[in-house]
């Protein structure tokens, strides 16, 4: 019978040996470049970092003012909670009140035995004192069945306030729940706006944070800190030139979203602590801000209108003429002035 031999295997030549560990090197490379360096994101240039930053503040901006509206309901709802729940302790007191002057009455039928009132008459050695006294124990009883008539008010109307809570403190769950989702999505839109900015020499990101990109501030106007009376043009309203004094009193504050002063603002907060600090009270958000008054066209507008920007109305700023405005911008610029011109023009609003 012949012999089956496991055949020798060849050793790798070295020349073979070379081939085999060049083509792998060559597959690994291959395989990290897919992986790899295939994706690498390209290099943006400067304009194009300023676009797309731009862009992602311009979102955060949109994200900020729902989370303004937001917080400013979750607030209210806040407060309306309290409010019941002020209540409901304040009628639980006289609840608890009632349940003891009840228990004083039951107490008393206890003591006396609860005997039949015709005994009670039989037995008496006053019958005419009794009878005035069962004359007194009858109003006695109506006040008591009024009593418990109250209690029993009370109660529905404790439960009923209970249930309100409820109600109010599911709301205000909802509410600081979206807001957390919103607070989440802003700082990611400004966390990737850095990264962005942090791959540019500081010339370059000079240029592409000035509202006009050659790197001056727009707040290095001429007159962009003279006194309203020394300007060109004069607010028509003792309060609009409060307003916009006011602005003028917090350029070079910092911008940080969802913050309405005293030391740092986000644009819409700005425009609200402006006018609060005139006697006035406007909403909290620029798409409620632009109903706070009378609409005026672009060629109407005077020192103190409010302007806004964008077709979702996402940002607001204080004319104070000359085709200038006091604005909070965005995390890379504090309050400044800037020209109404440098962003798409959606609006305005006379305040008073």
């Amino acid at each position: 019978m012949a012999v089956h031999r496991k055949p020798r295997q060849r050793s790798l030549s070295g020349h073979t040996a070379r081939t085999a560990a060049t083509l792998a090197l060559a597959g690994a490379a291959t395989a990290t470049g897919f992986e790899g360096t295939g994706h690498a994101e390209p290099q943006l240039t400067p304009a194009q970092v300023k676009a797309k930053v731009d862009q992602l503040y311009q979102e955060a901006e949109v994200a900020t003012e729902k989370y303004d509206g937001t917080k400013e309901k979750a607030d209210a709802a806040q407060r309306r909670l309290k409010s019941l729940q002020d209540e409901t302790a304040r009628k639980q007191e006289r609840l608890n009140s009632a349940r003891d002057a009840l228990g004083s009455i039951a107490a008393a039928q206890y003591r006396d035995g609860g005997i039949d009132p015709a005994w009670q008459l039989a037995l008496s050695s006053d019958p005419d004192q009794y009878l005035e006294n069962a004359a007194l124990a009858e109003r006695a009883g109506d006040r008591q069945a009024g009593a418990v008539t109250r209690v029993r008010r009370q109660l529905r109307e404790i439960e009923q306030l209970r249930g309100a809570a409820h109600v109010e403190l599911t709301s205000l769950r909802s509410r600081q729940a979206e807001l957390k989702r919103q607070k989440t999505a802003i700082n990611g839109k400004l966390g990737e706006a850095r990264q962005l900015l942090d791959r540019l020499s500081p010339q370059q990101r000079a240029a592409v944070t000035s509202s006009d990109g050659s790197g001056r501030a727009s707040r290095s106007a001429p007159d962009a800190r003279a006194p309203l009376s020394q300007g060109s043009v004069a607010a028509p309203d003792s309060r609009a030139a409060a307003a916009v004094s006011y602005a003028y009193a917090k350029l070079g504050s910092p911008y940080v979203w969802g913050a309405t002063g005293p030391d740092a603002f986000d644009c819409s907060g700005l425009a609200q602590a402006a006018y609060r600090s005139a006697g006035i009270s406007i909403p909290r958000t620029t798409y409620a801000q632009i109903n706070a008054g009378r609409r005026v066209s672009r060629s109407e507008l005077q020192p103190g209108d409010l302007v806004f920007f964008y077709s979702g109305i996402s940002h607001v700023g204080i004319y104070i003429g000359n085709g200038q405005m006091i604005h909070a911008p965005n995390p890379s610029a504090p309050v400044r002035i800037a020209p109404i011109d440098e962003m798409p023009f959606a609006g305005a609003t006379r305040v008073v």
